[in-house]
């Protein structure tokens, strides 16, 4: 088969180079166009990009892929499937008549759950104990075609959005080899999606990374993982913006157990409540987050230990944004 491949981040580029590995004749890969990166502002190629280089195939990266010249372009090469894989453009209906095969895509949620841009940070914001990767015939609504086939994983309690990431990326670069040879070969099942068991998984912003102690502590510690490696989870801390990467949940029973100084207290949401050598814990809502790991402002990344070395923490300070 003919494929064109569509992809733009480093989720990606494993299935990109799976299907090269498999043989199939790769005619062009589309990717979002280069973007200022750093301080310097320079054009970056994106991660798809970088590997197509490297595997000398043609690209084309066009700004609106919709345009007609770029539909023509694609009637021209006629390919038999496109593969979509976090691609970052809609593909209009005149695109999707065009391969015998389909447009297939890639989704890294077990569909109809999580549809939209961020379903890996949703599932684990939400406290879902499973997840996987969806390849699926791609039609005109939102991640609403027919599933092909599917594949899961546990999340594990120490997942973050990185690491969850990287895993989907692999299983997605097996899964659509798996889903090619039986398009090619007719035994390809196609399964209606349930709409009445879908949600929405909303693009990511930087304020979704805010956090908000009047949650629980359970709730900021799936925040704080799902959230990393961006937006990243903040707050001001003796009025300066700290980053945090690692905290744990612990409920009020456990607060009362390692830490019997705090029982019959009522603290306040974000209200520092105890400081040791080498970690500090915040009061939430619910419960309280012992801090472990964080980058405080202009600084790089340390363990709770490092930083209160420099940083004169003392119980009854707030943290708040």
């Amino acid at each position: 088969m003919i494929i064109v491949y569509m992809g733009t981040p480093e989720f990606a580029v494993p299935p990109l180079k799976k299907i090269i590995e498999a043989g199939y004749e790769v005619a062009a890969v589309f990717t979002q166009p280069d973007k200022p990166k750093g301080r310097s502002g320079k054009p970056s190629p994106s991660p798809v990009k970088e590997a197509a280089l490297e595997a000398g195939l043609t690209i084309y990266q066009p700004e609106r892929l919709r345009d007609e010249e770029n539909v023509k372009l694609l009637q021209d090469i006629n390919p038999d499937m496109i593969v979509v894989a976090a691609y970052g453009q809609i593909l209009p209906e005149s695109i999707l008549n065009i391969p015998e095969y389909g447009c297939i895509n890639i989704h890294a949620s077990l569909l109809p759950k999580y549809r939209g841009a961020a379903p890996i940070e949703r599932s684990i914001l939400d406290g879902e104990t499973v997840t996987g990767v969806t390849t699926m015939y791609m039609a005109k609504g939102l991640d609403t075609g027919d599933i092909i086939e599917q594949v899961s994983t546990d999340i594990d309690r120490n997942d973050t959005g990185a690491s969850l990431r990287e895993r989907l990326s692999h299983m997605g670069a097996e899964l659509i080899i798996s889903t090619m040879k039986k398009l090619e070969d007719g035994t390809a099942e196609r399964t209606v999606q349930d709409d009445s068991k879908s949600n929405y998984a909303k693009m990511l912003s930087k304020e979704m990374g805010i956090i908000d102690f009047n949650k629980s502590s359970d709730e900021i510690e799936r925040q704080i993982r799902a959230l990393n490696p961006w937006p990243m989870s903040y707050t001001k801390i003796a009025g300066k913006t700290a980053k945090i990467y690692l905290a744990d949940s612990i409920s009020s029973e456990e607060l009362a157990s390692d830490f019997p100084e705090t029982a019959g207290t009522v603290h306040s949401p974000g209200e520092i409540i105890v400081v040791t050598r080498k970690s500090f814990v915040i009061a939430c809502g619910e419960g309280a987050l012992r801090i472990r790991r964080l980058q405080p402002e202009g600084k790089k990344e340390m363990d709770a230990a490092a930083y209160l070395n420099g940083n004169k923490l003392s119980v009854g300070m707030k943290a708040e944004f």
